[in-house]
C-alpha cells in the first residue's frame, strides 16, 4: 500500500510541475504595465490567444498615479483607434510564439498616449512573472522596452 501511495504522490507532483512549467512559457493572462520613463504602473493589459496561436492584448484597467490624470481616449491614434476609449482598447496585435522558447514576435503594439504603432517583440523571463515588451520602428535596436509584471487578482480601476 505504501508503494502505491508513494507512486501516486510522485505522479501528482510530476504532473503539477509540468503544468506549472507550461504556464511559465505562456504570455496569456493579465499584465501590469510599467512605464519605462516614469517607473509607475500605467495599466493592466489582458493578453489572450486565439485558436490559430495569435496573441492580442487589450487594456482592462487604467492605473492613476499621483499628480497625473490619465487620458480617457486615444486622441492621436490612427484609424480605427482615433477617439476610442483607452479602457478596452486592443493595443497588442498579431503576436506569435517565436522559434526560441519564451519569445514572441511578429506583432505590433499601439501606444495610446502618443498614437504611434510599433513593431514589437516579447521576451518572457525564466519564471514567467515578467515580460519585456520591445517596441521599435524598422530595426529592433532603435526602440523602447517596458517591463510588464504578471498581475494576479482583480484589476485596479
Amino acid at each position: 500500500m505504501n508503494i502505491l501511495k508513494t507512486s501516486f504522490i510522485t505522479c501528482t507532483l510530476a504532473l503539477s510541475s509540468f503544468a506549472f512549467a507550461a504556464d511559465n512559457d505562456d504570455i496569456t493572462g493579465q499584465w501590469r504595465t510599467i512605464d519605462d520613463k516614469t517607473g509607475f504602473s500605467k495599466g493592466i493589459v489582458e493578453i489572450t490567444k486565439n485558436s490559430k496561436g495569435i496573441y492580442t492584448g487589450k487594456i482592462i484597467a487604467i492605473i492613476p498615479r499621483p499628480g497625473y490624470t490619465p487620458k480617457t481616449h486615444c486622441q492621436k491614434c490612427p484609424s480605427p483607434y482615433t477617439n476610442q476609449p483607452i479602457l478596452g482598447l486592443e493595443v497588442l496585435h498579431n503576436m506569435r510564439a517565436a522559434k526560441t522558447p519564451k519569445e514572441y514576435e511578429g506583432g505590433t503594439i499601439l501606444d495610446p498616449l502618443s498614437g504611434k504603432v510599433y513593431k514589437s517583440k516579447i521576451k518572457l523571463n525564466a519564471t514567467g512573472s515578467r515580460l519585456t515588451m520591445r517596441g521599435f520602428v524598422g530595426f529592433e535596436l532603435i526602440g523602447r522596452s517596458q517591463t510588464w509584471m504578471r498581475h494576479h487578482g482583480t484589476p485596479i480601476n
